[in-house]
């Protein structure tokens, strides 16, 4: 059933704690299934995604205990010799997890939900198959280049060229590389999104496994056979869900404190802290907390900004550049169109939908400003990232704002509206 909701103006202010990373928690199962062991990940992200990615692991015969704080992972003794995996609506899932298991003497089916099989896929199968990997399709109505595909392993090695549009494609082959029957070169023509490849090293830097890279990412030697070690980590808060909020004290000048994030964690998109700050927005950080306000007589100052390494970021961004003063531009973010949904082309959609100006082009999404914003009806598209940043846009404007299908919200932040509730204050 498909849910709707309907959200009024409101002053906000408060202090949250925000749900754990997706990113990192997912990279954290795949290891964990991996390293031959018994591992531990401590305040691990429960979303729907994070539980397509244990239905997966356990598929592959992961043991997955679900404790109240923690996850523990009995990796498997041996990999089945074949196997058929549901990745529901989680692309870190499908992209990263089969190329891991491409590494394996394993033939392995993968698909999704409608909206995943709807997500290329060719760069990394191209790249894989040049690795010796056999790339087939399970049945005649199988779309060459898209989910659901079949994937005979193992890796051989050798060189490959790839370009990604998402850096998913790439941390797939570094991930799986490792285990790759003989040294594997990967020479990278385009990288977006580098913050997440550059998570995914740090991961392998901890496992104290081998990869040698330039500083730009272009070039990797990875020397094959080697193995994963068993962890016990603790995954720290989500930016990507903290920008929502974020995002709430721009657009209903408020005070938000948010806890449990880190900021040293590799993830990028804390710099939307520093693009807010441009905006306007005082950010202080403490310890593991950063507050994030603006006061009633200040207003939000429009600008040029490049999400190339924050595509996740738009959504919200999007949304504050709508009640800032002149013209914003949230540039060389293609990547941004090939998400869940084509998120530039759903909130130009969106934002009209609600009064404001928006122009957009391949690769940028452009925002005319302006003090109030009328309200109205909009769609969810069925993406997560949609839903939560036109609740943000209901905090200031005109008329409440309805939002149809909500029911994505669950993919990365169950919590995200009982969170707002929260934080909202009487006018």
């Amino acid at each position: 059933m498909c849910m709707d909701i309907t959200l009024n103006k409101a002053k906000i202010e408060g202090s949250i704690t925000v749900p754990s990373s997706k990113s990192q928690t997912i990279r954290a199962l795949l290891i964990a299934t991996f390293a031959h062991s018994v591992s531990i990940i401590h305040n691990p992200l429960i979303s729907s995604d994070t539980m397509s990615c244990i239905k997966a692991c356990r598929a592959l015969g992961a043991i997955i205990e679900e404790h109240p704080d923690y996850l523990r992972i009995v990796a498997p003794t041996q990999f089945p010799a074949s196997v058929s995996i549901d990745c529901g609506n989680s692309g870190t899932t499908l992209y990263l997890l089969c190329a891991m298991v491409a590494s394996k003497e394993i033939t392995a089916t993968f698909y999704g939900d409608e909206q995943l099989n709807s997500r290329p896929i060719q760069p990394l199968l191209e790249a894989l198959a040049d690795l010796g990997v056999e790339v087939s399709y399970p049945n005649h109505n199988s779309k060459e280049w898209y989910p659901p595909f079949t994937l005979s392993g193992p890796i051989i090695g050798g060189g490959v060229n790839i370009t990604c549009n998402t850096s998913q494609h790439l941390s797939a082959l570094l991930l799986s590389g490792v285990m790759a029957q003989e040294s594997i070169d990967i020479s990278v023509e385009l990288l977006n999104e580098k913050p997440y490849v550059e998570m995914t090293l740090d991961w392998l830097k901890q496992q104290k496994l081998i990869v040698k890279h330039n500083t730009s990412l272009t070039n990797f030697f990875i020397p094959g056979k080697q193995t994963y070690n068993p962890i016990d980590v603790s995954i720290s808060g989500d930016f990507s869900s903290a920008s929502f909020f974020f995002g709430a004290a721009a657009v209903a000048k408020g005070t938000i404190e948010v806890h449990g994030l880190n900021k040293e964690d590799k993830q990028g998109d804390k710099e939307i802290l520093s693009i807010l700050e441009k905006m306007g927005c005082t950010v202080i950080w403490h310890e593991d907390t950063v507050v994030v306000s603006l006061a009633e007589n200040e207003e939000l100052i429009a600008g040029t900004f490049d999400l190339n390494a924050i595509p996740d970021a738009l959504p919200i961004l999007a949304v504050v550049a709508s009640f800032a003063k002149g013209t914003t531009t949230l540039m060389n973010v293609p990547q941004a169109r090939i998400k869940e949904t084509d998120r530039i082309a759903c909130m130009k959609n969106n934002l009209e939908a609600i009064g404001v100006k928006v122009e957009d082009t391949i690769d940028s999404i452009i925002i005319h400003g302006q003090h109030t914003v009328k309200g109205g009806v909009v769609d969810s598209f069925k993406d997560h990232r949609i839903i939560m940043a036109m609740a943000i846009a209901s905090l200031n404007t005109e008329s409440p704002i309805t939002i149809y299908g909500i029911d994505a919200v669950e993919v990365t932040f169950p919590t995200f509206f009982t969170l707002l509730e929260r934080i909202k204050q009487e006018n």
